[in-house]
This record gives structure tokens, C-alpha cells and sequence, in this order.
């Protein structure tokens, strides 16, 4: 039976216009370990200043940094270097590493699409962070979309360069179950290797590829309360752990728990008291990262146009200058970007951070001139 870890605290937690708390965050992932799930992921770095460092250290305080793991963003060997100094000041024990490995996504956030370049960007990160004694999961981002004879020998010079484990990300929700089993298998063939499988569920069909995956080999899936997350969302636990529970006779894990965070997730992301998962809700095309909406064909299934939605942003106190000139192009309102952004920000800190959207800040900017 597989392991689970579970991303609320991090991939939800980085939904447009989702933010947590450090005390949503306690009680989220005490709940997560009472429940049975062996790992909390929380969390993201780049480099210093992380703004997500209160997160991380409420849930290492709640379940313990042996439980917790954070993502650390893979750009190029000095970015890198700085963001573990950063996860060694947090005390983090676990990370877990983005790489996009798609040539779209390479292409997008490393400037090359070069596979060659790719494998030996992964091994100098991987090399140095079990160099600082760190547990290391390295992603595929994007891997659902990278082909087969990319993807195989990348993930073998991750393992040969010391990591503990391969995540394939179906960043943008694209294989069926048989497709994902075959997907799987050629990676679990890899010798000494240990696969875990993140699914989102645009074509909800999350839990069924995770379930490929382990079917195929895979020992971890990756999950969230409620499915919440982005682009569609991702596996949601709880009809992950019955599915297990059900089909396999799976009863490692405390199912009594998951009403009760089903309800304290939501209630801290905002969303009511339910989350819908697939292309038809507001938050399915939200984004709140400018290469999100400046390229949203890469991480996009289909075009929010083509069943009728629309593409958004949303944003409540990560808003950049990038962000804010994204938001203001074609409106004909004219500011200073770099001068307004800060001025927001603190407005956002005094109201509570309330949702923003491009109208929002559209109108913002007006009472920015008018200041």
C-alpha cells in the first residue's frame, strides 16, 4: 500500500488568492498526522526572505520538522544554494525540489530547453543538498507532458546524483489511467528508484491515476484536503483514503478526521464550505503568478475560452510589480507600477488582505492617481 503526503499547505496554499495562516496551518497538519498521512508538505523557497517561513515553522512546531517537507524552486546552482541556506534556517528537514522538465516549462523558467542542461542543473541540486544532509524528493514539473525518452533519463541522473526520491507531477492534467500506468512503469523499472505520483484533477481524474500509479509500482501519492488546489485542483484525501479503504482494504489511516479538516481547510482558504474540483468554476483558471498569465498555455489542459470560462487573477498579498502591470495593461489607467505596488500592499495589510482581482486592482490604481 502507498505512503501519502499531502500538499494543502503548499500547492493549495499557493491558489490564487489562497492563503493560510500559521494557525490554520497547525491545526491542519496535526490533523493530517492523526489521520495517518506520513508526510506534511508545506511551504515554498526560493531564496531568502521566504514569505512562507511562518507556515513552515507552525507546522514544525504542530508535527515536527521529521514530518514536514517544503518545496525548494529550482532556477540555477547560486538560486539554489540560497534557498537551502534559507530551509536550513527554517530547520527543514525534507525538500522537495521543482524542476520543470517538460521543454515547454524548461524552456519557460530555466531559459533552455536542453535535456543535457536539464540533467546537470538537477545533479548540482540534488548533489548539494545531501551534501547538507538534506532528504531529497526531486520533481518532474510538468513530467505528465515530458516524453518518455526525456523523462527516463533525467530521473535516472537524479537518483544517480543521491536523491531519495522521483515526484512525477501531472502539473497540467493529461494521461488516463492506462496511460499514467505505462507512464509509471517505465520509472519504476529504474533501478533503486521510489516514485510518487501528483496528480491535479482538471479531468477529474486525480484519485484514478493515482491509484494507476501504485498499481504500476509508485509507493507515494501526493494529495490535498479537499482536492483544493490549482488548475482544477488536485487528489482530494479524503476519497483518495476510502477509495483505499474500499477497493484495497486499506486501514492504516483514521478516517474519523476528515470532515473535521475538510471544514478547518476550507474555512481558511476562503472557499465556503465546499470546494468544486474541473474547468467550469471560477477559481479554474485563477492564477496569481505573472508567467501564469503571461503563458497560461502552459499550464493550461484546454483554453478557459473553449468551454466558455474565462482566465482571472487573483491575488490577495503576493502581489509583485509583474502582477500589477499584467493587471493594469489595456485598461488605460496609467501609474507608476513600481510606486503603486507597495502602496497597495500596505492597503491590502490594513483591510485584511481582501480578494483582488484585475478589477480590483484596476480600480485601486484610480484611487492610487486620485492619493
Amino acid at each position: 500500500m502507498p505512503r501519502i503526503s499531502d500538499a494543502t499547505l503548499r500547492d493549495s496554499a499557493h491558489m490564487a488568492g489562497v492563503e493560510f495562516g500559521p494557525k490554520d496551518a497547525a491545526v491542519i497538519a496535526a490533523l493530517l498526522v492523526k489521520t495517518g498521512v506520513d508526510l506534511v508538505e508545506v511551504g515554498m523557497v526560493s531564496g531568502p526572505g521566504s514569505k512562507d517561513a511562518n507556515l513552515v515553522l507552525a507546522t514544525h512546531e504542530a508535527v515536527g520538522p521529521e514530518r514536514s517537507m517544503t518545496l525548494v524552486v529550482v532556477r540555477d546552482r547560486q538560486q539554489v544554494a540560497k534557498a537551502l541556506d534559507e530551509a536550513e534556517r527554517l530547520g527543514v528537514r525534507h525538500i522537495m525540489y521543482s524542476i520543470p522538465t517538460s521543454e515547454q516549462h524548461a524552456k519557460l523558467k530555466l531559459g533552455s530547453p536542453s535535456a543535457k542542461f536539464l540533467q546537470a542543473l538537477a545533479r548540482s541540486a540534488i548533489s548539494q543538498a545531501k551534501e547538507r544532509g538534506f532528504h531529497v524528493t526531486f520533481s518532474g514539473e510538468d513530467g505528465a507532458r515530458t516524453p518518455e525518452e526525456r523523462l527516463v533519463p533525467y530521473v535516472i541522473a537524479g537518483f544517480e546524483a543521491g536523491a531519495d526520491r522521483f515526484r512525477l507531477a501531472e502539473t497540467v492534467a493529461y494521461l488516463s489511467p492506462w496511460q499514467m500506468e505505462k507512464v509509471i512503469a517505465a520509472l519504476t523499472a529504474i533501478d533503486g528508484s521510489e516514485i510518487e505520483i501528483h496528480s491535479h484533477n482538471m479531468l477529474g481524474m486525480a484519485v484514478a491515476n493515482s491509484l494507476a500509479a501504485v498499481r504500476a509500482g509508485a509507493r507515494w501519492i501526493s494529495a490535498t484536503v479537499g482536492g483544493i488546489g490549482e488548475r482544477g485542483g488536485n487528489a482530494p484525501l479524503a476519497e483518495l483514503l476510502t477509495s483505499l479503504r474500499v477497493i484495497h482494504g486499506d486501514t492504516r489511516f483514521d478516517l474519523t478526521h476528515l470532515t473535521e479538516l475538510s471544514r478547518v481547510t476550507l474555512r481558511g482558504a476562503g472557499l465556503g464550505e465546499a470546494f468544486q474540483s474541473g474547468p467550469t468554476t471560477p477559481h479554474a483558471f485563477a492564477y496569481e503568478l505573472p508567467g501564469q498569465l503571461n503563458h497560461p498555455e502552459a499550464y493550461e489542459t484546454l483554453p478557459a475560452e473553449l468551454i466558455g470560462n474565462t482566465r482571472e487573477l487573483r491575488v490577495r498579498s503576493r502581489l509583485t510589480p509583474a502582477l500589477v502591470k499584467w493587471a493594469l495593461d489595456g485598461s488605460g489607467v496609467f501609474v507608476d507600477v513600481d510606486a503603486f505596488t507597495p502602496w497597495l500592499t500596505e492597503r491590502q495589510e490594513r483591510g485584511g488582505a481582501p480578494l483582488l482581482d484585475r478589477d480590483a486592482i484596476r480600480k485601486a490604481a484610480i484611487d492610487f492617481q486620485a492619493a
